[in-house]
């Protein structure tokens, strides 16, 4: 079936830091006929990169914690979330440059070599932002700063560190809530069963 989106019109309704974009739609429906125009608010927030880092040497996982206003505001948990090193991209900027400059800035390690995990819409239902998801190894002699994050961008970042075992539990047990450190460490998983 040839699907058609016809779009009758759409404006930024909110133009800050994101942008929200309101646009009025028509759409093949699946018994092929067109849809009456739908409003739709999409989240313009960009594109995004993330990473898994894994320290060759020490055999350990370097995630990070931060607060996460969205999740202390939604009222499920403190608002402190462990998570893979992520950032958005700046404009026209490649993925791979983008969390390579993040892993430095937030981990303090120089990457080179980048494995992709997958691509794919965080929340496509309100949302365009589609992140690259990366695993990245490294070892001391990788290690060049502190990290911690951007003083400039009020980041404060503390750095943690898993053994294999202890990211498995914390997954298990349920303290792993972002879905983009779900999906790599259940990635990186698989990865180690099918070379063991």
């Amino acid at each position: 079936m040839n699907k058609k989106v016809i779009i009758d019109s759409q404006r930024i309704v909110y133009d800050d830091f994101f942008q929200i974009e309101e646009a009025f739609v028509r759409r093949t429906r699946f018994d092929g006929t067109l849809s009456e125009p739908m409003r739709i608010l999409n989240f313009e927030r960009g594109n995004g990169a993330a990473a898994l880092v894994y320290n060759t040497e020490t055999e350990r996982v370097i995630l990070i914690n931060q607060f996460r206003y969205p999740t202390y505001a939604n009222g499920q948990g403190p608002g402190w979330i462990v998570e893979v090193i992520a950032g958005m991209l700046n404009h026209g900027e490649d993925p791979q440059e983008a969390i390579r400059r993040e892993i430095m800035e937030e981990a303090g390690y120089q990457v080179d070599q980048l494995t992709p995990i997958t691509t794919f819409y965080p929340s496509p239902g309100g949302s365009s932002e589609c992140l690259f998801l990366y695993y990245a190894e490294v070892d001391n002699r990788r290690k060049k700063t502190d990290g911690g994050g951007l003083a400039d961008e009020h980041e404060d970042i503390e750095i943690v560190e898993y053994s294999l075992p202890e990211a498995w539990q914390a997954l298990a047990a349920g303290q792993i809530v972002d879905a983009k450190t779900i999906i790599a460490l259940m990635w990186l998983r698989e990865k180690l069963n099918e070379t063991s």
